[in-house]
């Protein structure tokens, strides 16, 4: 089975018609990082704000895929904010409909869909039936974003269904800076007992771990509950930068831990092997080798094979997707 990038971030604004949008104002340096992720993935010349961004970003995504090892990506939806009662919130920093993101799928072959439903919504099980039957085979959310408390009994007949559906959660986890952070408490992986207890088979992303010097840290607790709950998986994505992969030396020793975790890169993010390289997690010859690159896909691929996951961490993610019936 060829590997899979399990988290790549579908990104639009919606001036061609994709129902996309975006906001960059709820902190500084939202603006400036940006402008550097589109650098990084090979866009720098193009604006965030251009007509045809959205055909862009998309006709630049596959070609990554196609020239990479890949077999393919779960590109991500994302929902909008909500209150616990079901009230939109004028929150949240970027938004990419469903049905954008299913019609790019059946078109693409490589584009695996994960929907995005904040379960709140006054319609959520009636998306969810809906996305159910168009295909979907991860749902995306993020918790300390979205303003999800997993916990919420309310939310449990959700749950269930997914649970009935065999649809796999990925949750963000961790710490938080390029994307708005309505409830930071959400970012502790405690938050999915609930859902995991139900049935779901929950894929905690980044593993919990920090993405700031001062965020909590997660990593921990995460690993705490792996032995609790079978159904509870971790990711890799943006573990090529600071912080974030200072895990990776454990993460490669056989055990619990490695067999739980899969390869997932955080497109846009930008990746970069150095920090990895300078504390030994990388042989140095190897982070010369693929941090030029130009494919951020495959270095991102190759910078963690360097790190030392074997091939079953790259094709995990085959076994845990929704079979379409």
């Amino acid at each position: 089975m060829k590997p899979i990038d399990m988290h790549v971030r579908l990104v639009g604004n919606g001036k061609g018609g994709s129902g996309c949008w975006v906001k960059l104002g709820a902190t500084w340096w939202q603006k400036p990082m940006a402008a550097y992720m589109l650098r990084q993935i090979g866009l720098g010349g193009v604006s965030l704000q251009s007509p045809e961004f959205d055909d862009l970003y998309v006709a630049h995504l596959l070609k990554l895929v196609r020239e990479s090892s890949l077999g393919g990506i779960v590109l991500l939806a994302q929902d909008e904010v909500y209150s616990p009662d079901g009230r939109k919130l004028d929150a949240g920093s970027f938004y990419v409909p469903n049905d954008y993101l299913l019609r790019l799928c059946k078109q693409h072959p490589e584009f695996i869909p994960a929907v995005s439903i904040h379960p709140a919504r006054p319609d959520a099980m009636d998306e969810l039936e809906r996305c159910l039957a168009e295909g979907a085979a991860v749902l995306k959310l993020l918790p300390n974003c979205h303003n999800v408390d997993c916990n919420d009994r309310r939310y449990r007949r959700f749950w269930e269904r997914m649970a009935e559906a065999k649809l796999p959660l990925l949750a963000h986890t961790g710490g938080e800076h390029t994307v708005q952070v309505i409830e930071p408490k959400y970012s502790d992986p405690a938050v999915l007992v609930q859902p995991l207890e139900i049935g779901v088979t929950c894929i905690a992303a980044h593993a919990a771990t920090k993405s700031g010097p001062f965020d909590p840290e997660y990593f921990h607790a995460f690993t705490k509950m792996l032995d609790r709950f079978p159904n509870l998986y971790g990711d890799t994505s943006a573990w090529n930068v600071p912080l974030r992969g200072r895990h990776a030396a454990r993460a490669v020793v056989p055990g619990l831990l490695r067999d739980r975790l899969l390869h997932g890169s955080d497109y846009p993010v930008p990746c970069s092997g150095l920090w990895a390289a300078l504390h030994g997690v990388v042989p140095w010859a190897e982070y010369r080798r693929w941090q030029a690159h130009p494919n951020i896909l495959e270095r991102d691929y190759q910078l963690k094979r360097a790190m030392g996951f074997e091939d079953a961490h790259f094709s995990r993610m085959h076994g845990l997707l929704r079979t379409i019936p």
